[in-house]
């Protein structure tokens, strides 16, 4: 997505350890309107999918998925990283590793949420080594939930999540896919052609 890759140029920050930093736009300050077109494109590519829920991780999915799911017309359902006294009733539960903050944490779901009627679609800001994304597919699988399709709005193309997604058979789209970054600022894309 153009318009997606130009906004990263434009305000992202190239940071030490292969951290790509778009609190600017994405997953800090949100510019509701670039989202808003993410939500078209993700429309655009799983209209015709049978996504009846839209799933994803707090915090930096929720906006991506909301958006998203106007589009849709349902509901989203995040799973949340935090243990609340809010969750009640029988849970999904699954460990995923951070990346961005270097340790492993239990992400929650009630399962009145997710069934097997549900074909979902998994969306979320970053896609890099994987872990957080397993984890929403060993929930859907907890459930009995089919996954019509994975949306990320930035993969980290060098690190191996998204391959070993799609090596697995899931309809993985990702918007902008960072073929590199340097020491000096800056970063390749991979061609739109090739997502």
């Amino acid at each position: 997505m153009k318009l997606l890759e130009e906004r990263i140029v434009k305000d992202g920050q190239v940071r030490p350890g292969n951290i790509l930093k778009v609190d600017a736009f994405l997953n800090h300050q949100l510019d509701v309107d670039l989202l808003d077109e993410i939500g078209k494109e993700f429309y655009r590519i799983y209209k015709n999918d049978g996504i009846n829920k839209i799933l994803t991780i707090e915090a930096s999915g929720i906006a991506i998925a909301c958006m998203t799911a106007r589009y849709f017309n349902v509901p989203v359902v995040f799973a949340k990283k935090a243990q609340s006294k809010n969750l009640d009733g029988d849970l999904l539960t699954s460990t995923v590793h951070s990346f961005t903050y270097g340790k492993d944490y239990n992400i929650t779901l009630a399962k009145k949420f997710l069934g097997p009627e549900d074909k979902v679609l998994i969306l979320d800001d970053f896609l890099a080594v994987g872990k957080a994304m397993h984890g929403l597919l060993d929930v859907c699988k907890q459930a009995g939930a089919t996954v019509g399709g994975i949306g990320i709005a930035i993969e980290k193309g060098f690190q191996p999540g998204g391959a070993s997604l799609r090596a697995d058979g899931y309809k993985l789209t990702s918007l902008a896919i960072v073929d590199s970054m340097g020491d000096d600022g800056s970063i390749q894309f991979r061609p739109q052609d090739e997502n």
